[in-house]
């Protein structure tokens, strides 16, 4: 894969396979690599290619540093009918995602709700594809997490919160879900990397550098800017916190300010990650087909509502739905910066390269 072009776009199909196979080589085992493709491919689909395809250097990094454990013993201890903690025994947070998921919807199901802190874990992409799962089931669903210090408080001079993101999505009866994945922060770190490797220019009011001055350039920032910028940035810091405390408090962990960095040097340390997930069954609060009636008639309404020029007004999820189509039509592409990461992966593990879609 030695064309770094513009246009080189894969089958998700032959990612998946590729993905698959350098996770294992790595050190983790199969239910750890089925879920880090699912999710990365579940993101790269709907377009967040920085919550996507990007990460796989940065996880086989933690895996060859010890940092990650390749092959967790994940356990759950439920606590009442409808809350339990799982134990991510430092492995992969999207196994622990899901794992979480799937006890919180088994909950959901007997008793109407259920709610999972976990604890031990570590990054797990985008929260998006954990409340998405739920929803994909016909669940409402939800996912939190906490990460180290990035951003901004209102005001403040020095990151204090993590980009500690909110997913919520639901399920549309004959649709793709409605689904909203957002950090609290005005853009996730992961963008500025992004912007940073293809070089291009940060939007205004979403970073600032070590002094905490706003900045655009990429190479200059050193913080990011709560949701809300610089004038009403006390509401994107105030999210951030209720995050911090559904994360990191209820699972007991450290919260997001004491985490080992991301990004190391040290990868060897596990960091001890919290996320906190939330599912209910709808049915569970009206009678059966409410729901559906009324996410119906609300996404109608709201589809149906004028634009300003040259615009189209969206629900959440509309966006990553038609570049989910497109994607999946005519494939993923990698930037110029992931086709070097990418061909240096293939020999490094001696992993047969990406092919190119013509």
């Amino acid at each position: 894969m030695k064309d770094t072009s513009s246009n080189f776009r894969v089958a998700r199909e032959d990612l998946a396979r590729f993905m698959q196979a350098v996770l294992k080589a790595a050190g983790a085992d199969q239910a750890s690599a089925n879920a880090v493709t699912r999710a990365l491919i579940t993101a790269s689909r709907m377009g967040t290619d920085s919550h996507g395809l990007r990460l796989l250097p940065h996880y086989l990094q933690a895996l060859k540093g010890g940092r990650i454990n390749g092959a967790p013993e994940m356990q759950f201890h439920q606590r009442l009918a409808a809350t339990g903690f799982l134990d991510a025994d430092n492995g992969l947070g999207h196994l622990a995602g899901y794992i979480a998921m799937e006890h919180a919807m088994a909950m959901a199901e007997k008793v109407g709700m259920g709610a999972v802190a976990v604890g031990n874990s570590s990054h797990f992409g985008a929260a998006g594809c954990y409340a998405l799962a739920a929803a994909e089931l016909g669940y409402l669903g939800m996912a939190f997490c906490n990460s180290d210090p990035f951003v901004l408080l209102h005001e403040g001079a020095k990151p204090f919160h993590g980009t500690n993101p909110i997913a919520f999505a639901a399920p549309v009866e004959g649709e793709a879900p409605y689904l909203l994945d957002m950090a609290t922060s005005s853009v996730p770190w992961n963008r500025v990397q992004q912007y940073g490797a293809i070089g291009r220019e940060l939007p205004d009011q979403v970073a600032a550098d070590a002094a905490g001055k706003v900045s655009r350039a990429p190479g200059d920032v050193a913080a990011l800017l709560p949701l809300g910028g610089s004038s009403f940035g006390f509401k994107g810091a105030g999210l951030g916190g209720m995050v911090e405390v559904l994360s990191s408090m209820l699972s007991g962990m450290q919260h997001g300010f004491k985490l080992l960095p991301m990004g190391g040097p040290d990868m060897s340390t596990p960091r001890g990650v919290g996320h906190f997930f939330l599912v209910m069954k709808p049915d569970a609060f009206a009678d059966a087909g409410t729901f559906m009636r009324a996410m119906a008639e609300y996404l109608a309404d709201l589809r149906a509502q004028p634009a300003v020029p040259n615009a189209l007004v969206m629900a959440p999820g509309d966006r990553e739905w038609r570049c989910q189509a497109q994607r999946d039509a005519e494939g993923i592409p990698l930037d110029s910066a992931n086709q070097r990461a990418y061909a240096e992966i293939a020999d490094q593990y001696h992993i047969a390269p990406l092919s190119r879609l013509d």
